[in-house]
C-alpha cells in the first residue's frame, strides 16, 4: 500500500522506530522501511552486525550513514544474528533502492517471537503511525 508517496508492504510487521520484520519459518529478515530509507536519503555506508552475535529487542542491530545523517537499526525482535546482507558492504544504496528485497540488514533467529510480534504494527497501523507522523 502507498500512504503520502511511501510504500508500506503488507504481510511485515514494524517497529516505531521503522524497521521492518518478515517472519521466514522460524528466522526473522529485518531492514528499514521505505518511510526510513527516503527519511535518510542516499545510504553510503552499512554497519553490519556479526553472525553469532545474541541480541534483544530495541538494541543496537547496526548502523546506516547517509549524505545526511547516521542513523542505528534497532533489532525489532530479540534473538540470534543468523546472517547479514553482505551485498550491502559493497552495495550499501540497496537500501535505496530495494528496502524490502534486496536492502534488507540481517536475519535473526528470533528468542521470543510471539510476545514480540504483538508490540509491532501491521502494515495498516504503521501506514497511520506514519500519517501520523507526517500530520506534526
Amino acid at each position: 500500500m502507498d500512504v503520502e508517496g511511501y510504500e508500506i508492504r503488507e504481510g511485515l510487521y514494524y517497529s516505531k522506530d521503522h524497521e521492518w520484520v518478515r517472519v521466514e519459518g522460524d528466522a526473522c529478515r529485518v531492514g528499514i522501511s521505505d518511510y526510513a530509507q527516503k527519511t535518510l536519503h542516499e545510504v553510503v555506508f552499512a554497519e553490519l552486525p556479526e553472525k553469532g552475535r545474541k541480541i534483544s529487542r530495541a538494541e543496537t542491530l547496526g548502523t546506516l550513514e547517509s549524505v545526511k545523517a547516521v542513523a542505528e537499526v534497532y533489532a525489532p525482535v530479540s534473538g540470534e544474528v543468523v546472517d547479514v546482507n553482505e551485498a550491502l558492504r559493497e552495495a550499501p544504496e540497496l537500501v535505496n533502492k530495494s528496502p524490502y528485497d534486496e536492502g534488507w540488514i540481517a536475519v535473526i533467529s528470533p528468542s521470543n517471537l510471539k510476545e514480540e510480534l504483538e508490540d509491532l504494527m501491521d502494515a495498516e497501523r504503521y501506514g497511520e503511525y506514519i500519517k501520523e507522523i507526517l500530520s506534526k
